[in-house]
């Protein structure tokens, strides 16, 4: 199976909480995890197979765009395991 990664930054947390709900209902996605690194920056991480992912992080953005302000977002197709394992265990 094809697992991704896919991401979506905000600054502040309604639009990172819109953000993960758009992404968990518009695509077959685990959210994995929420980081916040300071700053009003926090960024949510969902996996799944590269195109609920890819999907999952356009409906993401768009949201987030709505309400809040979107900062980035990343899709890594195909993730290093140690990645997976350092980054969002």
């Amino acid at each position: 199976m094809n697992t991704a990664i896919g991401l979506v930054e905000t600054k502040g947390l309604v639009g990172l909480v819109e953000a993960t709900d758009a992404m968990a209902k518009a695509a077959n996605v685990k959210v994995l995890k929420r980081v916040s690194i300071g700053g009003a920056f926090v960024t949510t991480v969902v996996q799944g197979d590269v195109g609920s992912v890819r999907a999952a992080v356009e409906a993401g953005a768009n949201a987030a765009s709505q309400v809040g302000d979107l900062v980035a977002t990343h899709v890594i197709p195909r993730p290093a395991e140690s990645l997976t394992a350092a980054f969002f265990s």
